[in-house]
């Protein structure tokens, strides 16, 4: 359980600004944005190949972008990554198998590696085994664990020195329903104490039931990003349908969008830099 009092950390803020990432010439991440606050479950939606992974691995220092930037409490994590990487946990979406090693051992290695004091360590390494409940997990080889059972250790590791931002990219993947659910009270645990939590995944269904906010990604660009509630309101009152134009023009988008307003079903339609949306109501289909 981490030892940070909640109201110590609630004012934690990520903000990723105007972010590009390419590789040749694919845009897997193209100028985006959003912020992610303490205290929160903030989820990460997107298809495969989205950009969502190569987002979070810019956010936690192991990648370098194009443009933009990732500030943690208004500093740069990309000139200053040494006073951000104290601060930051970092869940990739596999564990890599350690032959030899027992989850114990594993433990003890990352705990050094955080150059704890030896009391510290030792009190950090009781509450993350008592919290992710490695208690009868500790002589067991860590190649040998389940799916679930390495997502609690890998877990575990990025709570050892009580970071205030942990960064989880699908971290639900494979995992039976029982180990989802398991998993799904940690992380809510974990932003009730203060915690910024950023979890990744491309099942929207699957994140809805935790997180207080969501941005939605698609071909390196975001689609939306809002509180959950805010969202469930823009989807209830219909399909959010953007229509995008070759050679957009203002007035042919404002034509397109008297055009649009006249259909029965259409609640709304406004024009944007790259051409139309509009909201359709599902119920109005006759």
């Amino acid at each position: 359980m981490p030892e940070a009092n909640a109201s110590s950390v609630k004012k934690v803020c990520v903000e990723v600004v105007g972010l590009k990432r390419y590789y040749g010439n694919v845009k897997a991440v193209d100028n985006i944005g959003f912020t992610i606050r303490g205290g929160e479950v903030h989820g990460f939606i997107g298809p495969n190949g989205a950009g969502k992974t190569t987002t979070m691995r810019v956010m936690a220092t192991l990648d370098m972008p194009d443009e933009g930037d990732v500030l943690l409490d208004g500093v740069s994590v990309l000139n200053y990554p040494d006073i951000a990487r104290p601060r930051i946990g970092f869940m990739p979406d596999y564990l890599d198998s350690y032959r030899d090693m027992i989850v114990s051992e594993y433990l003890d290695f990352y705990s050094r590696a955080y150059r704890l004091l030896p009391a510290r360590r030792r009190r950090r390494l009781e509450m993350v085994i008592n919290f992710t409940g490695l208690e009868s997990l500790l002589e067991r080889p860590v190649a040998g664990l389940s799916k679930g059972q390495k997502q609690r250790l890998s877990l575990a590791r990025i709570l050892i020195n009580d970071p205030d931002v942990l960064i989880l990219d699908e971290p639900a993947a494979g995992l039976d329903p029982r180990a989802r659910i398991e998993l799904r009270g940690l992380i809510r645990a974990l932003a009730d104490k203060g915690k910024a939590v950023f979890v990744s995944s491309h099942i929207l269904s699957e994140m809805s039931e935790i997180c207080d906010a969501v941005t939605i990604i698609d071909n390196g660009r975001v689609c939306a990003s809002d509180h959950v509630q805010s969202l469930q309101r823009t989807l209830d009152e219909g399909i959010r349908v953007a229509v995008r134009l070759n050679e957009p023009d203002e007035a042919e988008c404002m034509r397109l969008c008297r055009y649009l307003a006249e259909i029965p079903g259409v609640v709304r339609a406004e024009a944007d830099p790259l051409g139309v949306v509009f909201v359709y109501d599902g119920e109005a289909r006759h």
